[in-house]
């Protein structure tokens, strides 16, 4: 398993054009299980309703855990994507 936190940076949060692009990213890791939350609610990455019902504002701290064949390309990939565009 392989977790890592990013506290969102951009201004309107996690609204729904980078909510859209974040499941499109998890979902290229069907070999891996994914889900992104904060303190109080955790969802499955790959689903944009749950993604969305998160409602993450500017400064929220995210959680991403990755589990499964490609956790570390899956991990590096999402880091990646949420320091480009959150």
């Amino acid at each position: 398993m392989k977790q890592f936190q990013y506290v969102i940076t951009d201004e309107l949060g996690l609204h729904a054009r980078p909510a859209g692009q974040l499941v499109k990213v998890a979902a290229g890791f069907a070999g891996c299980y994914i889900k992104v939350g904060t303190e109080a609610k955790m969802v499955d990455a790959k689903r944009i309703m749950g993604v969305m019902q998160l409602g993450a504002k500017k400064g929220t701290a995210l959680t991403i855990t990755c589990e499964g064949a490609d956790e570390e390309a899956a991990a590096e990939k999402l880091e990646a994507f949420l320091k480009e565009n959150l």
